[in-house]
């Protein structure tokens, strides 16, 4: 009785210890900024088939559920997949004929790295009041702070997207976290200020 108590309790505390960190991640280098208009990134992940896969297709749904009502503009980036279309074309697609999303989109489909992402949705970032990233948290917060190393300006109008919900993928969340914990390592010692906000 005691050992599955014991086991119980350490399985409870990894899947808070998960929670929070994504939390954490989620609210990190985001300000609460008005405006009339907004941009919502969403950012593509590797993806070997012909449709979206299913972490591609959990971030267009992160993306989406992030719009606000503004004048917004969805922009999905992500560059060739091994099945010939754009990882953006592949999110589009999903959000079009699958959720039914008709809003302004934007692809952009030479990206292969998070910082080719930032990089070349930049232009399509001018002119809006608030920017939001959406993909899993520990990715986004990496994103935002390649945005704020290459246009502290923007990262300025950077605010909350709708990619952390409490409960969801629970199970995972602590692997998303080791896994967070090991993408977020290699930033530079000044990067990490967003540890303290």
């Amino acid at each position: 009785m005691r050992r599955g108590t014991a086991l119980a309790v350490a399985g409870a505390t990894v899947l808070v210890w998960g929670e929070w960190l994504n939390w954490r991640w989620s609210h990190a280098l985001v300000a609460h900024k008005g405006g009339s208009s907004e941009a919502v990134v969403v950012l593509g992940f590797k993806n070997r088939q012909a449709r979206a896969n299913l972490v591609n297709r959990w971030r267009v749904r992160a993306g989406l559920r992030s719009i606000d009502g503004l004048d917004t503009r969805v922009i999905f980036s992500g560059g060739a997949t091994s099945g010939g279309a754009t990882e953006a074309q592949l999110m589009a697609d999903y959000a079009k004929s699958v959720l039914g999303f008709d809003g302004t989109m934007h692809l952009e489909e030479q990206s292969r790295t998070t910082w080719e992402n930032i990089t070349n949705v930049i232009p399509l970032l001018e002119d809006v009041d608030r920017i939001k990233i959406a993909s899993q948290p520990a990715h986004a917060l990496k994103a935002r702070v390649y945005l704020r190393r290459q246009r502290p300006d923007l990262a300025e109008r950077l605010v909350l997207a709708n990619d952390y919900r409490p409960g969801e993928w629970l199970i995972v969340k602590p692997l998303l976290a080791l896994y967070g914990l090991w993408a977020l390592h290699g930033l530079e010692a000044d990067d990490r200020s967003w540890s303290k906000h």
